[in-house]
């Protein structure tokens, strides 16, 4: 059986200039799968290169088995119907209420009416904890608001694959931990498989049931698996170290 997500030998560059290089790894189905790793190493980079808004300079991703970097356009778009992404901001229309930025994949993708697409933007925006909200504009409500309206709008088409661009960032611990919280339940409830960009170690450690560390030094993936195993349990003194809070852990098997 194919993963749900695979990535194969891919290299992500500008121009002569790689990012990173001979990235392979899989993300099985309902994984919260995690992208980590230091500042400036090419996180969003490769989410960019997975949704296909930049082509990588080589190698090739598959959604349940299908090659989305070799699809036709009309092929790319039938899968992308299969998402919901989130953006590091929200990228919530300014000029737009709640009600008309959700309204948008529902234009785009179904054929629903007017009345349909309310009810349904009402519900998720429900599931959000946004009721009522629905006529606000983006500049109308909190930081932490504007995260979850955007998370409402990701999840308008029930989507299997959920992707998101450090969804945390600007928060205070406390909106941070309940987002997580929130993203792991409706993920849950749908199904969802979920890939997310963040260097937050507590939404790593909250959770992720798998991650990749990709290395500034490098320009590759140097480790993969379970965080809290990694942790302890990595090869690499720079991945327990980022997992550590710039602790170096021991190397596995040497006596603390």
């Amino acid at each position: 059986m194919n993963a749900a997500i695979e990535v194969k030998d891919l290299t992500l560059a500008y121009g002569d200039r790689v990012i990173q290089r001979d990235l392979t790894f899989n993300v099985e189905a309902r994984d919260v799968f995690v992208i980590m790793g230091g500042s400036g190493c090419g996180k969003s980079t490769l989410l960019r290169n997975m949704l296909g808004l930049e082509k990588p300079a080589r190698g090739d991703v598959y959604y349940a088995g299908h090659n989305y970097t070799e699809a036709s356009p009309a092929q790319q778009r039938k899968m992308r119907m299969n998402w919901g992404v989130t953006f590091q901001q929200g990228a919530l229309i300014s000029a737009m209420t709640l009600t008309e930025n959700l309204s948008l994949p529902l234009e785009l993708y179904t054929d629903f009416t007017p009345a349909e697409r309310a009810e349904m933007i009402s519900l998720k925006l429900s599931l959000v904890g946004l009721a009522g909200y629905e006529s606000y504009y983006p500049a109308e409500i909190s930081g932490g608001m504007r995260k979850r309206a955007a998370l409402a709008r990701a999840i308008m088409l029930d989507p299997q694959y959920l992707f998101f661009d450090e969804p945390s960032a600007g928060l205070d611990p406390i909106s941070s931990r309940r987002l997580d919280e929130l993203i792991a339940t409706l993920a849950d409830s749908m199904g969802s498989t979920v890939v997310m960009v963040t260097h937050e170690l507590d939404s790593i450690f909250a959770i992720a049931t798998r991650a990749i560390y990709l290395d500034n030094k490098t320009r590759t993936l140097l480790d993969q698996g379970a965080p809290m195993e990694l942790k302890s349990g990595s090869q690499h003194a720079v991945v327990r170290e980022f997992l550590n809070r710039g602790k170096v852990a021991p190397e596995p098997g040497v006596d603390r």
